[in-house]
């Protein structure tokens, strides 16, 4: 079985290989692309209760206790980490990471004007909204481009105090799930639970070094 590739790895520079690189227009229209699936997969999850890691899973819980937009407490999370970015990952990846936030931010305020689900089962909802995510998150991956937070800050960890990104992640991650139990019924969390399997298990099949040779 191949090894769990997390958020963070997946944005950890891969060593040079040789490949054509994206125009200007291909990466604007891999990242609305991108960011169009991840704002569908926040439907998913929103309209079944449920969250996931990262700085969006913190979205979540704040979304979900304070009832003001997931879209605006995103983008006001997101702040702190540009700079870690800007210094970590470079100008371009910066720029593009701004972009596929801010578009994010406002797409799922929006969301509900297009798109309307009455009712959703949870299981279903964690493992389409997580499978759809992935694919998002695949996208942007692949365009040199991340929705930012906490994925930026655990290579920023790493590489200033040898900390392995995946596990500071991984107990970020294990934070917002206890932090979830306070204010999701605990169902709700396993279905989350099973939501990120999903969405891992994307990027664990499809985003390794040497499948994907344009940059």
């Amino acid at each position: 079985m191949s090894r769990p590739t997390t958020v963070a790895a997946a944005l950890a520079p891969q060593p040079a290989a040789p490949g054509v690189p994206h125009t200007l227009t291909e990466d604007a229209v891999a990242i609305f692309t991108g960011v169009l699936l991840i704002s569908v997969g926040i439907v998913f999850f929103t309209s079944a209760g449920l969250l996931t890691g990262g700085t969006a899973g913190l979205a979540f819980l704040l979304h979900y206790a304070t009832d003001i937009g997931f879209g605006k407490i995103f983008f006001v999370l997101n702040l702190p980490f540009y700079w870690l970015a800007w210094r970590k990952m470079g100008r371009a990846f910066t720029l593009k990471t701004f972009a596929a936030v801010l578009l994010l931010s406002v797409l799922a305020e929006l969301q509900s004007h297009f798109l309307q689900l009455a009712q959703l089962q949870p299981l279903y909802a964690a493992v389409a909204g997580g499978l759809i995510t992935g694919t998002g998150f695949l996208v942007l991956f692949r365009h040199r481009c991340s929705l930012g937070g906490v994925g930026i800050a655990a290579l920023y960890l790493q590489d200033r105090y040898g900390w392995r990104a995946g596990k500071v992640q991984m107990a970020v991650d294990c934070c917002i799930v206890l932090l979830a139990l306070f204010t999701v019924e605990p169902l709700r969390v396993v279905w989350s639970i099973a939501g990120a399997v999903a969405l891992n298990l994307v990027l664990a099949m499809n985003h390794r070094p040497g499948r994907y040779m344009a940059v």
